[in-house]
Parts: structure tokens; C-alpha cells; sequence
């Protein structure tokens, strides 16, 4: 789409429109190898636009997604053995990929963009955001628990986590829910770290990304971000944001009916004693391929 001139090297960073037009006026500017005059407009799509014979760079629009992820769903790009992936929830031109990915069996917020830059800052450790879970777990955990997970459990393989907030929110059935942040991602990280401290993980949701939080978005649904999402995202603010975000109150997640019921019957299998537990948990391996049910 044709816009002025002025316009256009306002948005590359040239200056001003003011600024801008003198330029213009000055003939610095040329538009297919013609001097532009003031009230030329251009489309950067099709014509050449050059300034002082550089051309004109307009900075690129990034796609900036949140989405809820439901469970059953593949944070990936390609589908694996017939999953659906989250880019068949999302049907938008372009590529842009996952960040902050989730497991197959677990839900909650996911940002899809294609901006690497944002994506190397939120992934990498050293900016230290935060990613805030529910998580459903099958027994009541006891201070001892919850001081072992704060303070950073040594997994399987011999890797130590990072210390972390652990909280309970309240209970569920025989188990409770918790509010557990993060920051750092490791692969079925707190599915592990349950499993290590006596606290079987039933479900999992991520509500928060640093700044960015899962609000009323509903399993499946997903919205563009906001300029301002976008900006904490990409600032150094993001670690305040993100403390300023919290409730005074914490809550349990909502859940449907149908969701407090599997939840309800996972738990049921899962509260029984220890000896009779440990043989029966599955691996991630053992659990071989599963059907997807749409709308989960």
C-alpha cells in the first residue's frame, strides 16, 4: 500500500516527518531512480526508495501470538504420528514458531512469534524470566517437600534445578494444587522434580510468561499481542513486571467439569501408598502413542 514519503522515513528512523520533508525537498530522496517531489507516496513492498542513494530499511513487523495450549497438542511446528501442533490452531500466514515450549501433556500458555531476538530473551538464563504453573499434584505435600523443590532437587540424570518459588495454592481431593515459578526450562522439568520428591504430577498449566499472563484465553483460543505485551516482553523490565503482575489472592486455575473429573480420577489411582505407587508410574517411553482427543 502507497504511503507518503515523509511517512515512510519517519517509520525507518530518519527523523521527524518535518525532518523528513526537508529532505525531500532537498532532493535527497529518489523513488525508482526519479527525484521525489513532497507529496510523493510509495509502496516499500514494490517501489525502491532510496535516501542519499542508501535504500530505505523500514523495521520488520513481527507476528506476536499468545495462545492457550491445550493439552494433546504438539508445541511444534510439523506433526508427529498424527498429533495436531499448535500452528493448527493458529491460522495465520507466515512462520513463526513456539517459545516456551510445553509437553504433549501439558497446557497453559504459549507464545508464538517470529522474532528470534524476543525468543533468545526469554529462552536464555541469563535474563532470568520468570514462568509461572499451576500444577495439580496426587498427595498433600509437607514442608519438608516443598523446602526440597525451593531450594533445587538433584533429577535422574544427575542435573541439580535451580532454586524456585513453590507454593500451595489449595487442596484438591487427595492432592492440592501449586503454584510453582521458575527460570529456568528444562524438558518435563517439574514433571521429574515431582516424581524425585514424593509428589506425582497430575497436571500442569502455565499461566505467565515474564510479563505476559494466560488472562481469560480458554483452551485452544489464541490473540495477537499488544504494543505493550511487546515492549515488557523486549524490556529489561520484564523481571519487575512480572512481580508486579501477581495476585494478592492466589486461585486455583478454573477448570470444566469434564477436566475436574479426569483430574479427580487421576488423582483417585494416584493416592495410595508409595510401595504400590512407584512400580505402577509410567515413563514418558512407556506410555506409548496416545489418541488425541479434539478440544483437550
Amino acid at each position: 500500500m502507497k504511503e507518503r514519503l515523509q511517512k515512510l522515513m519517519a517509520q525507518a528512523g530518519l527523523g521527524s516527518r518535518r525532518a523528513c520533508e526537508a529532505l525531500i525537498a532537498a532532493g535527497r530522496v529518489t523513488v525508482n531512480g526519479r527525484v521525489a517531489a513532497l507529496g510523493d507516496k510509495a509502496d516499500p513492498q514494490s517501489d525502491r526508495i532510496l535516501v542519499d542513494g542508501e535504500p530505505l530499511r523500514l523495521p520488520q513487523e513481527h507476528i506476536y501470538i499468545a495462545l492457550y495450549k491445550p493439552r494433546g497438542v504438539l508445541s511444534s511446528l510439523r506433526s508427529q504420528g498424527g498429533w495436531r501442533t499448535v500452528r493448527d490452531l493458529v491460522p495465520l500466514p507466515g512462520r513463526y514458531y513456539p517459545v516456551g515450549r510445553l509437553d504433549v501433556d501439558s497446557e497453559g500458555l504459549l507464545l508464538l512469534t517470529d522474532d528470534g531476538d524476543l525468543a533468545n530473551r526469554l529462552t536464555h538464563p541469563r535474563y532470568g524470566h520468570e514462568k509461572e504453573y499451576r500444577v495439580l499434584v496426587a498427595r498433600r505435600p509437607d514442608e519438608k517437600q516443598l523446602e526440597a523443590w525451593r531450594h533445587g532437587v538433584v533429577l535422574a540424570d544427575g542435573y541439580r534445578t535451580a532454586p524456585a518459588e513453590v507454593s500451595v495454592v489449595e487442596p484438591f481431593g487427595k492432592g492440592a494444587w501449586l503454584r510453582v515459578v521458575l527460570r529456568e526450562g528444562r524438558k518435563r522439568q517439574i514433571r521429574e522434580t515431582g516424581a524425585q520428591i514424593g509428589l506425582p504430577v497430575v497436571r500442569i498449566l502455565r499461566t505467565r510468561i515474564g510479563p505476559l499472563s494466560l488472562g481469560k484465553l480458554r483452551p485452544g483460543e489464541w490473540r495477537p499481542l499488544t504494543s505493550e505485551e511487546v515492549r515488557l516482553l523486549k524490556g529489561n523490565e520484564g523481571a519487575a513486571a512480572s512481580s508486579a503482575m501477581r495476585r494478592p489472592r492466589e486461585k486455583a486455575p478454573h477448570l470444566s467439569r469434564r477436566a475436574q473429573r479426569s483430574s479427580a480420577s487421576v488423582l483417585a489411582k494416584l493416592s495410595q501408598p508409595s510401595e504400590a505407587l512407584t512400580p505402577a508410574m509410567p515413563t514418558a517411553g512407556q506410555k506409548g502413542r496416545r489418541k488425541v482427543q479434539r478440544g483437550r
